[in-house]
C-alpha cells in the first residue's frame, strides 16, 4: 500500500510518498496539470491512498485520482493545522506530514461532496451571493432616502437621484439572474422525496429546503441530532477553564446551514401561533438572540427526524400539535399523507402569498450571523 501527500496550489503541487513502514519511495513538485499529476500516480501502481487538505481547488484532483482508482481523503485544513504545527513549514514538509499522518490513520477528514451534487450547491451558493448583493442594493437606496429626508428617488437631487437608479437597477438585475438559478434549481431539486418532505415544516420554503438538502448531502453521516446541531452552528462553543464556564460563538460547522435554519425560525414564528408563543416564553428568559437560536435548533431536531425516518412531518412542535398547515399546492407535487391532512385547511393570508412570491429573497442572512 502507497501512501501520498499532496499539497496542493494554484500553479504548483508537491507530491510525497511513502510505504507501510514510513520509507519514503518518491517525492516531487510538479506544475498543478492534470497530465503531471496522473504520470506521477501512474508510476506507483497498485493499492493506492492519497490525501489532500480541504481547499477550494480538490475537485479537479478528486475526478482525476478517482478515475485512476486512488482513494482520496480530504484533510479538515484547521485540524490538520492543529496536530501538525511545524517551525519549518514549506510545500515539501506539508507533503511529507500529510503521508505520515494518512498512513497512521490520523487524517482529520473533511466530508467530500459527491461529483454529483457539488455543481448544484455550489449553484445555489452563488444564489446567495446575489441574494445578499441585492439586500445591498435595496438598502442603499433607502439610505439615500434618509440622508435627504425624501419618500421616492424622484425627489432626491441630480446626483443622488442618479445613483439611486444606479442601485436599481443592479438590483433588477440580480434578481434576473437570482429567478434564472432558482428556475434551474426547481428542476434538480424539488421533485426528490426529501424535498417534498422539508417543505411542510414550519418555516421551510422551496430555497431553504434546496439549501438543506444539498449542504448536509447525507443526513446518515450525523449519527446524533447532537452532531448535527453543531454542524448547522447552533450550539454554542465553550472556553470553560479554572472551575469558570463560558460560551462562545464558534466558527466550526457550516454557515449556510446556520443562515437557512435561522431564516426558518423567524418565518415559523411569523406564521405559526404555537411557535410563536414558545418563542415569547424563551424571549423573556433568554433574549431575542438565543430565543431564535433555540426555535432554529428545535426546527432542526425535525428536519434531522423528517430525514433519518423518511416520514412526513408529525404536524407537531415541542409536543404541541400545529394549529395550521401550509397551503396544499405551493410549492408541493403531492399532497400529504391522509393521516396528515387537518379537517379543514386554513389558506394563507395575504401576507403569506406575497412571501412565497419573493422567495427569491428567501436566505436573506440575519444580521446576527
Amino acid at each position: 500500500m502507497w501512501y501520498s501527500g499532496i499539497d496542493l496550489h494554484k500553479r504548483t503541487i508537491a507530491l510525497h510518498t511513502v510505504d507501510a513502514d514510513g520509507t519514503v519511495v518518491r517525492q516531487a513538485q510538479i506544475a498543478a496539470h492534470p497530465e503531471g499529476l496522473a504520470a506521477y500516480f501512474a508510476t506507483l501502481p497498485g493499492p493506492h491512498q492519497a490525501v489532500v487538505e480541504c481547499t477550494g481547488m480538490w475537485y479537479w484532483v478528486r475526478d482525476l485520482l478517482d478515475a485512476q482508482g486512488i482513494d482520496l481523503r480530504l484533510g479538515h485544513a484547521k485540524y490538520l493545522k492543529a496536530i501538525s504545527y511545524a517551525k519549518v513549514k514549506t510545500d515539501a514538509v506539508d507533503a511529507a506530514t500529510l503521508a505520515q499522518l494518512l498512513r497512521v490513520g490520523l487524517i482529520p477528514e473533511a466530508h467530500m461532496v459527491p461529483a454529483g451534487t457539488r455543481e448544484t450547491r455550489d449553484l445555489l451558493r452563488s444564489r446567495l451571493v446575489l441574494v445578499t448583493r441585492a439586500v445591498r442594493c435595496h438598502r442603499s437606496i433607502g439610505a439615500l432616502l434618509e440622508k435627504y429626508n425624501v419618500s421616492a428617488p424622484a425627489a432626491l437631487p441630480d446626483l443622488p437621484r442618479l445613483q439611486a437608479a444606479l442601485h436599481a437597477e443592479q438590483e433588477a438585475l440580480l434578481k434576473t439572474q437570482i429567478r434564472r438559478i432558482e428556475h434551474e434549481l426547481r428542476d434538480r431539486v424539488l421533485a426528490t422525496p426529501n424535498a417534498q418532505r422539508l417543505v411542510w415544516i414550519p418555516g421551510i420554503g422551496k430555497m431553504v429546503a434546496y439549501t438543506l438538502l444539498l449542504e448536509i448531502d447525507d443526513i446518515q453521516r450525523f449519527p446524533t441530532v447532537r452532531r448535527f446541531h453543531s454542524y448547522c452552528r447552533l450550539v454554542p462553543g465553550a472556553n470553560d477553564s479554572g472551575g469558570a464556564r463560558r460560551h462562545q460563538r464558534s466558527r466550526d460547522g457550516n454557515r449556510y446551514l446556520k443562515v437557512a435554519f435561522h431564516h426558518a425560525a423567524v418565518r415559523a414564528i411569523q406564521y405559526f401561533e404555537e411557535i410563536r408563543a414558545e418563542h415569547r416564553r424563551l424571549l423573556r428568559r433568554k433574549g431575542k438572540a438565543i430565543a431564535r437560536a433555540l426555535i432554529a435548533k428545535e426546527l432542526a431536531t425535525i428536519v434531522y427526524a423528517v430525514l433519518t425516518k423518511e416520514q412526513a412531518f408529525n404536524g407537531t412542535f415541542r409536543g404541541s400539535v400545529l394549529s395550521r398547515t401550509k397551503d396544499r399546492q405551493w410549492p408541493r407535487l403531492a399532497n400529504p399523507p391522509a393521516s396528515l391532512a387537518p379537517a379543514s385547511v386554513r389558506t394563507l393570508d395575504w401576507g403569506a402569498r406575497r412571501l412565497v412570491d419573493r422567495e427569491h429573497l428567501s436566505l436573506r442572512a440575519p444580521r446576527s450571523v
